[in-house]
C-alpha cells in the first residue's frame, strides 16, 4: 500500500517520463529533418493518410457526436459547417483560423439561444 507522499511523487515521474519522451522524439526529428526528402512516396502517402485521419474525425464529429455536441441538431451542425467552410473558401488566402472562429461562435451562438 503506497502512502499520499508517494502517490504524488509517481505522478511528477509519469509528467517527467512523458515530457522525455515527447522531447527525445522532437530532437531525433530534428536532427534527422535535413536528411529526408519530404517529396518522397512515403511522405506523400503520409499526408494523404493525415488528411484523411482529419476529415474522418471531421465527419464522426458532425454526424455522430457525443457529449453537449449531441444535443445540437445535425441540420444546425451542418449548416454551420457549410457556413465555416464558406468562410474558409472566400478568399485565395488560407483562412483557416476565421473559419474555425465562425464555427465555434456559431454554435457557442446556438447554445447560448437554445
Amino acid at each position: 500500500m503506497m502512502n499520499a507522499s508517494l502517490q504524488g511523487w509517481g505522478l511528477w515521474v509519469a509528467l517527467v517520463g512523458a515530457c522525455v519522451g515527447t522531447y527525445i522524439c522532437r530532437a531525433i526529428g530534428v536532427l534527422l529533418s535535413g536528411r529526408i526528402n519530404q517529396e518522397s512516396e512515403i511522405f506523400r502517402w503520409l499526408a494523404a493518410v493525415t488528411y484523411a485521419m482529419v476529415a474522418t474525425l471531421t465527419v464522426r464529429l458532425i454526424l455522430l457526436p457525443v457529449g453537449l455536441l449531441a444535443t445540437v441538431p445535425l441540420w444546425i451542425r451542418i449548416l454551420i459547417c457549410i457556413l465555416s467552410v464558406g468562410v474558409m473558401m472566400s478568399s485565395p488566402k488560407r483562412r483557416l483560423v476565421p473559419a474555425l472562429l465562425t464555427g465555434t461562435l456559431l454554435l457557442v451562438s446556438y447554445g447560448a439561444l437554445y
